[in-house]
């Protein structure tokens, strides 16, 4: 079939999991014999405006800068954004260029068809609405997260009007797990539209026999790491959402029964000087290597690798595919599981396929709960990564998610 996708993120502009998703599930696509065509943000107008990867037609529509002429009427909501203005005319700027450029240019001039359109979260929905009313042909929002979960419970009116227009025009609505699937129904999104359609990794890039010993070894000396030491590996932005404070806070109460373990964190955010400043009021700093800089792919899977635990412990994650990333190169994870956190979904906390642990991330006493549960049973740990690789398998490849979703496309078409 022919599909046109509208995702803000696209490689090389990836800020976190939406442009990992989207370069996955469209090359994914496209292997299956499918016409996939992607409209992504031209950062700074600084790449080609077409191009071919990997079986995906990507445009990039250079963009105008509308801020002076938007500001006139944009209402005072939009104004109290003060510099993120720009971001969401910006915004704007992409939606409508993209859907000109597909209309008038693909469409209209060279003849093209498409039979679906995939329009991913508010950044993309935009000109998934265009295009539907003037070409007539299916919607389908693929929302990841929402407002309100972003900024739990806070965030901008405008955005939430957007996402809630996108799920009332949509012929179809895709989400990443069942918990988002109720956060969705609840916000007022027509459940008879909603389909699940879990997130994904590669196996065989994530794969931890790929890793060499002394590579991993390297890694956990150069974070002055021992041999008889527990590296425990947080990876995410630096952000409330993401619960890394609570972790830190639970780093003492872990500390009193398994002195012997570091806690590694990898990632930027507004938190970080926070975070720092918080390790020393607990005495703890000498326990926690900050590593506050993007890395690239190859570098997140050796510290997955060289890691003993991962702890994740998101207030809010509509999915988490670095819990998918962890699991896959076989380690016992930690994760949040409280209100929507598809992360549980991934994760079986009892029985003879466990595979890591529930916890409150809101409580740092059951996060530190979490974390004494792995280190208490080193043999049982081992198995649980096992286990957590065995379910990537079976339930969370590429070629899983981009069968179901093509499934959902036809149902609509």
């Amino acid at each position: 079939m022919n599909i046109v996708h509208f995702s803000w993120e696209y490689p090389p502009v990836i800020y976190g999991g939406l442009g990992t998703f989207a370069m996955e599930i469209t090359q994914k696509q496209a292997f299956f014999g499918n016409d996939v065509t992607v409209f992504a943000l031209n950062e700074n107008n600084k790449f080609e405006t077409y191009e071919k990867m990997n079986r995906v037609s990507v445009y990039r529509p250079k963009t105008l800068d509308f801020t002076s002429i938007f500001r006139l009427f944009a209402d005072y909501e939009l104004k109290s954004w003060g510099d993120n203005f720009k971001f969401f005319s910006d915004v704007l700027g992409y939606s409508t260029m993209s859907a000109s450029h597909l209309i008038n240019n693909l469409v209209k001039i060279e003849g093209k068809s498409f039979e679906i359109i995939d329009a991913h979260d508010w950044l993309g929905i935009m000109g998934g609405i265009i295009t539907k009313q003037h070409l007539n042909i299916p919607l389908v929002f693929h929302v990841h997260s929402t407002e309100v979960g972003r900024s739990i419970g806070r965030g901008s009116h405008t955005i939430k009007d957007i996402e809630f227009e996108g799920g009332q025009v949509a012929d179809c609505i895709i989400t990443v797990s069942y918990a988002m699937k109720d956060e969705l129904e609840k916000l007022g999104f027509p459940s008879d539209k909603i389909r699940v359609c879990w997130n994904a990794v590669d196996p065989t890039k994530y794969d931890p026999n790929k890793v060499s010993v002394d590579d991993k070894t390297n890694l956990r000396k150069r974070y002055g790491i021992n041999d008889n030491e527990h590296m425990v590996f947080f990876i995410g932005r630096l952000v409330t959402v993401k619960g890394v404070e609570p972790l830190v806070k639970s780093i003492p109460a872990v500390l009193e029964d398994f002195p012997n373990i570091k806690l590694v964190i990898l990632g930027i955010g507004d938190m970080e000087y926070g975070l720092k400043e918080l390790a020393n009021q607990l005495n703890i700093q000498d326990k926690i290597i900050f590593r506050n800089e993007f890395v690239n792919e190859q570098e997140c899977i050796l510290h997955y690798a060289a890691a003993d635990s991962v702890v994740l412990p998101s207030l809010y994650e509509p999915f988490g595919i670095v819990c998918t990333e962890a699991m896959s190169m076989a380690k016992p994870v930690i994760v949040g599981a409280k209100g929507t956190n598809g992360m549980r979904e991934q994760i079986i906390p009892v029985g003879n396929k466990k595979c890591g642990i529930h916890i409150n991330p809101f409580d740092p006493e059951d996060i530190a709960w979490g974390i004494k549960e792995i280190l208490k049973t080193p043999d049982k740990s081992i198995q649980m990564g096992k286990n957590a690789r065995q379910r990537v398998i079976e339930a969370f490849s590429w070629e899983i998610a981009s069968k179901r979703t093509l499934d959902i496309y036809q149902e609509f078409i």
